[in-house]
């Protein structure tokens, strides 16, 4: 079922897979409607029972950034109209793999975005920014400790600090972006891996997500002594169960997973 077109976020099902479009024209610009629509949509999707989501734009861009307006009057506006942690931790938690599609620019808070989602698909034409610091700020959505994760300390700060636009080919090389395709091929490789993911083991997946995320928060021992509760779900799991018997049967890979 697709929403309403006239919303900021328009979901819709291919499958196991949940496209969520962004479309708050006239850029995507990150503040308190787009947020409050994006956590919305990722409920829908888990409620749904989809096993991939795909974030996307539908607009020429996207996202050009945050609402400015935000930052204005010593922020007054920013934590009583965005839930920067809400919208972080609703991707962060979602027992899903989230791939962004980015096509046009991605800048300041609309790479944020995308850096919320596990993978990043690029169009070869996409640029992105961390271009906080022309305004005399810093990213507030998390962008700098995510792109610690995903590139290392020395490279978040080069981009920080800079505040430059950077294209798809060089943050894929500096491992941001998990693939670049040519731009109109984005839609299809992005469905192509977002269907892959889905037709998987979902809970175990989740439990990838999970890990990968206490490591990041907590480091490497808390996450190793963590491992038991987090192996829980996957062991008890039908897929697991499905997994073992076509080993022993077909072979290696030929296991169908229903995500239970």
């Amino acid at each position: 079922m697709t929403i309403s077109t006239a919303n900021p976020v328009v979901y819709e099902r291919i499958g196991d897979v949940a496209i969520m479009t962004m479309q708050f024209a006239p850029h995507n610009l990150v503040g308190g409607v787009l947020s409050r629509e994006l956590i919305e949509a990722l409920k829908t999707a888990n409620a749904d029972g989809a096993r991939a989501v795909v974030l996307k734009s539908g607009l020429r861009h996207f996202s050009a950034g945050a609402d400015i307006g935000l930052f204005e009057n010593r922020g007054a506006r920013l934590y009583s109209e965005l839930d920067l942690i809400g919208v972080l931790r609703a991707f962060e938690e979602l027992p899903m793999p989230v791939i962004a599609s980015v096509h046009g620019v991605a800048l300041g808070g609309g790479f944020e975005l995308a850096l919320a989602c596990d993978l990043i698909v690029a169009s070869a034409s996409a640029k992105f920014g961390l271009v906080e610091a022309t305004l005399g700020l810093h990213p507030l959505m998390g962008g700098i400790q995510r792109l610690i994760a995903r590139a290392g300390a020395a490279r978040a700060k080069e981009m920080v600090m800079l505040a430059r636009r950077h294209d798809a080919t060089t943050l894929e090389r500096w491992n941001v972006i998990n693939r670049v395709v040519p731009d109109h091929q984005l839609d299809e490789v992005t469905l192509s891996l977002a269907s892959e993911l889905a037709a998987g083991p979902t809970i175990a997946h989740a439990a990838t997500k999970r890990l990968a995320n206490l490591y990041q928060s907590e480091g490497m021992r808390v996450a190793d002594e963590g491992m038991r509760d987090v192996h829980a779900p996957i062991l008890a799991s039908d897929d697991l169960a499905s997994g073992i018997a076509a080993f022993h049967g077909a072979g290696p890979g030929s296991a169908v997973f229903t995500g239970h």
